[in-house]
């Protein structure tokens, strides 16, 4: 499965990039043969990797090839479509009324962080998850977080993040289309992750609605990114890719009890944009 959905990804990226620029046909060409020769040199171990943001390139990223080519396609529709969406979404609409509609995504995703919680063996973090969706979703539609003022703090989940508190590797990094970061174990757990959300089963009739809150949540996550582009300097995509793994390790190092400070090399800059991110997007990813 892992292979199969790299070679759709590839196929993807390919087929995308030649109808965003047909200037340079004959050099892209050019540029994705060679891609395809480097892909063919993969090695089975090297999928085998546990990423983490302070491995060489080679061992972290051995993708590399194909994720500069997806990055490229995603770049590209974010500065045509989706950051000036982004934009006009938080001129447009006031703060307060932002801030309760990214609380209601939120709050429709406590369900499936209990059910990643009591894989992990946390009945009562589980609980603290359930009794966070009941409070919030009785008292005013999950739009408020009454449950925060009474000592129910939220964390998010997901199913990459349980098979790295059970030590399943990442395997190396990926860039998903139209998604971003990733690894391969994250991107795998991000397909079941959609299929779990509350919103699929509650739309399941209404096509529409369910595609139309899709990408909401899209633009959503994206207008949480803006102030984090002032902080990215120099090559964007190592220092995506490296902010990515970063925090994902940090993050399964925490739900394991450990606290490792090695992992902890970026500057504070960074660690403050880490932070709106988190406040901002899914953890799905």
């Amino acid at each position: 499965m892992r292979y199969s959905y790299l070679w759709v990804s590839l196929a993807c990226a390919l087929a995308t990039s030649s109808a965003l620029a047909t200037q340079n046909q004959a050099a892209e060409e050019v540029s994705r043969f060679e891609t395809l020769q480097q892909l063919k040199k993969l090695r089975a171990e090297q999928f085998k990797v546990d990423a983490n943001a302070a491995q060489s390139e080679e061992i972290k990223d051995p993708l590399q090839p194909l994720n500069r080519q997806i990055y490229a396609f995603n770049d590209a529709l974010d500065r045509t479509v989706l950051r000036p969406v982004a934009v006009s979404y938080t001129e447009k609409v006031p703060e307060q009324i932002r801030g309760s509609l990214t609380q209601a995504r939120k709050n429709l995703d406590e369900p499936w962080n209990a059910v990643n919680q009591l894989a992990q063996g946390k009945p009562l973090r589980a609980a603290k998850s359930l009794g966070r969706f009941t409070i919030n979703t009785l008292t005013t539609l999950g739009f408020a977080d009454p449950a925060q003022r009474l000592g129910l703090d939220s964390e998010d989940e997901s199913l990459g993040t349980t098979l790295g508190f059970y030590g399943v590797p990442s395997g190396p990094y990926f860039v998903m289309p139209l998604l971003g970061p990733s690894t391969i174990r994250d991107g795998l757990g991000s397909l079941v992750d959609t299929q779990a959300r509350p919103q699929k089963y509650i739309l399941d009739d209404n096509e529409g609605l369910y595609w139309t809150e899709m990408a909401w949540r899209g633009v959503d996550a994206r207008a949480g990114l803006l102030d984090l582009e002032s902080v990215l300097q120099g090559d964007k995509y190592a220092a995506m890719r490296d902010i990515y793994l970063q925090r994902k390790s940090f993050e399964i190092a925490q739900k394991r009890g450990l606290n490792d400070d090695s992992m902890l090399f970026i500057d504070d800059d960074f660690d403050d944009s880490i932070d709106l991110d988190q406040e901002n997007l899914d953890s799905d990813q």
